[in-house]
């Protein structure tokens, strides 16, 4: 019997699998992210970035596990209406879009802080404006391109890393871990640290993609995650060495200002460009991805309705992409990284949660449950745990999500 047309090939391999995973994680997040959590946590950074390693290796395996049983397109908003109701699949997915919307809204400040620091907000809505042109015409990012990028990123990050550890700046004394900020500074960088991790679940979402998923997913996650922490560890320490963690915190573009201090003058415009090409291609994909989710959302009539809307032409969903950006191009005009870091992590913490939930109902077993209890606990205190605002908006807008839910179901059924 002939294949399914709808039937997705299985090429992928382990390494694929974790170059895919590297690419989800190893952009622009450490440039923006480090220094609003040295703000937070000062000496008790690289503690705060541990935990929040933890609880994304947490997250992704219950969402590997999940993917496993429900390999669609969709993640945590399939797996939160199959295991635990329409409703908690409505949440994830709305969850997903305005935390993912405030991540576009980071990325294209992230290019303005390096690109031109006095213009951020100016050169972000104007990067937002061209990738949402390019998204509409049906030009996708591909894989070739993620490779390049990755590549691109981790040249750059070694030259920082080797600059600063080389340099006479550099200080060993500044490295060490306190808790002067106390619990709560370092619980907050790591809700915030959390935003660098984010798409680390990509990989889990490749079921229907990848050969011998059972054994490839949960081998391919660790790996991808070990390498990006010791990435990050080492740009953190090679950071931290130079500009302590007072400096780090004031820092608006805090590899830039690294290598400057550190007497390389020569790698500022490598680490801008590197920095620029990192969050230019994060931007790239995440307005794609939010714009998709808008539309599936939209198809179930969770969000308007004339959202679903393809073009005739490009194929794209236009519409869904329209608005996107210019909500996007909106917060990047005026909120600051911090907050939309904050923001977006609250969102997609949120999106695991409901994640973490579904898995602890696959199995009754208590080994089986340990896993997605940590990793429940975790979003949910690093979720707390950020700056008041991102805490007090993001719940808002939840709670907003979720009595528009409300209404639309009352509604539907006095129609009936």
């Amino acid at each position: 019997m002939p294949q399914s047309s709808a039937a997705l090939r299985r090429t992928l391999g382990p390494g694929d699998a974790v170059v895919i995973g590297l690419g989800s994680m190893i952009g622009a997040g450490i440039f923006a992210a480090l220094g609003p959590a040295a703000r937070a946590a000062g000496p008790g950074l690289l503690l705060g970035l541990a935990i929040a390693a933890v609880v994304a290796y947490c997250n992704a395996m219950s969402s590997a596990r999940l993917a496993a049983l429900y390999p669609a397109s969709g993640g945590t908003y399939v797996y939160g209406r199959e295991r635990l109701g329409a409703f908690w699949g409505y949440l994830a997915g709305w969850s997903f879009v305005v935390g993912k919307t405030a991540s576009c809204a980071a990325m294209a400040l992230t290019v303005g802080a390096y690109v031109w620091p006095a213009q951020a907000h100016a050169v972000g809505v104007a990067a937002v404006v061209a990738l949402t042109a390019v998204n509409y015409s049906g030009l996708q990012k591909s894989a070739w391109l993620t490779r390049v990028i990755v590549a691109v990123v981790l040249g750059v990050l070694a030259s920082v890393v080797v600059g600063c550890l080389g340099s006479d700046a550099s200080d060993a004394g500044r490295l060490g871990i306190g808790l002067s900020s106390g619990p709560g500074g370092v619980l907050e960088a790591a809700g915030l640290l959390f935003f660098a991790f984010a798409g680390y679940a990509r990989i889990a979402t490749l079921g229907e993609e990848v050969r011998d998923p059972g054994r490839t997913i949960p081998r391919a996650i660790p790996l991808a995650l070990g390498i990006t922490l010791a990435v990050y560890a080492a740009v953190s320490v090679a950071v931290l060495s130079v500009l302590g963690p007072g400096g780090l915190g004031r820092a608006e573009a805090p590899l830039v200002d690294a290598v400057r201090a550190a007497g390389l003058s020569g790698l500022v415009p490598v680490v801008r460009v590197g920095a620029a090409v990192a969050a230019l291609g994060s931007l790239l994909a995440l307005i794609l991805g939010v714009s998709r989710t808008t539309l599936a959302m939209a198809r179930d009539r969770h969000l308007p309705g004339a959202l679903a809307a393809v073009h005739p032409r490009f194929q794209v969903p236009h519409r869904a992409e329209l608005a996107v950006g210019a909500v996007v191009a909106v917060l990047a005009a005026t909120v600051d990284v911090r907050g939309a870091i904050g923001f977006s992590s609250f969102g997609v913490l949120a999106y695991y949660a409901v994640a973490n939930a579904s898995a602890w109902t696959v199995s009754s077993a208590l080994v089986s449950r340990v896993v997605p209890v940590l990793g429940l606990v975790g979003c949910l205190t690093l979720a707390v745990a950020l700056p008041v605002v991102s805490v007090v908006v993001g719940a808002g807008v939840l709670a907003a999500g979720a009595a528009v839910y409300g209404v639309r179901r009352w509604a539907t059924s006095r129609s009936r």
